[in-house]
């Protein structure tokens, strides 16, 4: 595919990923109190498999190597089984928009593992950026912190975080030969095994359930879920993985806009300040250094040119 034609179907991949991402974290909220976290995580990866299961299905095979399923493995217990018992219990303890900054140290690790382990170094204007965005989050936690919030939240935060960084640098090398959506199918598939220990738990608690909150346990599963995880490997297929996580910044922000649209929740001025620093952060990590022009070299008299 052309460069001038992937580009922007690139950055529309990102937008639906950060917008889809954003809304789970109010759908886990208001689901939360019906369902526990780990029968929730059990029928949200449920759901996201069987819709990218029929996604997949038209589209063939390619059989992963062994050490691709060692990746897979780890994207699929990390990312996709503990990072979404970990938040669904996070969100116990703390609000959205506390619980979307908390989880915000994930780009920061993912820029470190990606230098680190995946040979994308550390370009200066990312990590500039990173840091700019970092203190926007910061701020939005200052402005939305809950008086109710605990050290038990932050933990799962915290989790969830490292988690999430693990999967997207398991996840980068794959996406070299497996398709997209075959690695977020297979790493779902994984993720859902994982919690299966909740069937029982799920089971009782959607009998009780109201339709409201197994609407929202589909939609997690479908959305935020199949939909948006296979966006984020389309996107990271074709950008630096530290690159591409420093966009996650605009998700708290974007959390804190959806509170108070569905909500009802008025964000406090400091909220809007933070969202504008991350904003900045965000667009400061996408530049790029200046390729530095060589220096001429005199030449000695008689020399060829």
């Amino acid at each position: 595919m052309p460069t001038a034609t992937r580009a922007p179907l690139t950055l529309l991949a990102v937008a639906v990923t950060l917008l889809a991402w954003a809304s789970a974290f109010i759908g886990i909220r208001a689901v939360g109190e019906d369902l526990s976290p780990g029968a929730l995580a059990l029928g949200r990866l449920a759901v996201g498999t069987a819709v990218l299961g029929l996604l997949l299905a038209p589209r063939g095979w390619v059989r992963p190597t062994a050490g691709e399923w060692r990746l897979l493995v780890v994207c699929g217990v990390g990312w996709f089984g503990i990072y979404n018992v970990a938040l669904n219990a996070a969100e116990q303890h703390l609000d959205a928009g506390t619980t979307a900054m908390l989880v915000n140290i994930g780009p920061v690790l993912i820029a470190v593992f990606a230098g680190l382990l995946l040979g994308e170094g550390f370009p200066r204007w990312l990590v500039v950026g990173l840091g700019v965005a970092f203190c926007g989050v910061l701020l939005i936690g200052a402005a939305t912190r809950s008086s109710g919030a605990d050290l038990l939240g932050v933990a799962l935060c915290v989790v969830a975080a490292v988690t999430y960084a693990a999967g997207v640098v398991a996840q980068k090398p794959l996406l070299r030969r497996l398709p997209a959506l075959q690695v977020t199918f297979t790493a779902c598939a994984i993720g859902a095994v994982c919690t299966l220990p909740w069937a029982g738990v799920l089971a009782g608690e959607l009998a009780g359930a109201p339709a409201s909150s197994i609407a929202g346990m589909v939609y997690l599963g479908v959305v935020p879920t199949a939909i948006a995880f296979s966006t984020w490997a389309y996107a990271l297929s074709r950008m630096d993985a530290g690159r591409l996580g420093a966009t996650t910044y605009l998700v708290p922000p974007i959390v804190i806009l959806l509170g108070w649209l569905l909500l009802d929740e008025v964000p406090p001025g400091l909220a809007f300040v933070g969202g504008a620093v991350c904003l900045a952060g965000v667009a400061l990590s996408r530049r790029r250094d200046r390729p530095r022009r060589p220096v001429p070299v005199p030449q000695e008299a008689g020399s060829a040119p």
